[in-house]
């Protein structure tokens, strides 16, 4: 059974505000790949006294404490994923729907970096569209 919201931001030192918690509670909760617009606005819905503000610095706390990592899949688009462990990821063109993609569903044969560089992490975002079903005749 996973931890709870409380007791992950307990374990990662990190003071539960009201407002912190039910951002970690929202974020840690869904598989979609939220901005920190929408998170702000679902979390307002329950929580109307939060500011924007206050949102961004908690995701932020969150990433820099693992409990979520901050992508930029698009540009100009990032988005947060509760889901950290190795993945990779498959963008929806069409809806902009973000879905996980099993690290083992990707067969590398070589990732090597530029010259000079060390690899620290690398992850494949691949980008597609729903097929439609063929029309019986």
């Amino acid at each position: 059974m996973r931890p709870s919201a409380l007791e992950l931001l307990k374990e990662r030192r990190i003071q539960p505000s009201a407002q912190r918690l039910a951002i970690a509670e929202h974020v840690l909760a869904t598989e979609s790949h939220p901005s920190a617009d929408q998170v702000f606005a679902a979390v307002k819905e329950t929580l109307p006294m939060v500011s924007r503000a206050t949102v961004y610095n908690t995701l932020h706390l969150l990433a820099k404490k693992g409990l979520v990592r901050e992508l930029t899949l698009a540009e100009g688009k990032v988005v947060f994923d509760a889901n950290v462990e190795k993945h990779h990821h498959f963008v929806d063109e069409r809806t902009g729907a973000i879905r996980d993609v099993p690290w083992e569903a990707v067969r590398a044969t070589r990732v090597e970096p530029p010259e000079g560089y060390e690899l620290t992490e690398w992850q494949v975002v691949m980008r597609g569209v729903k097929r439609r079903a063929a029309r019986p005749r």
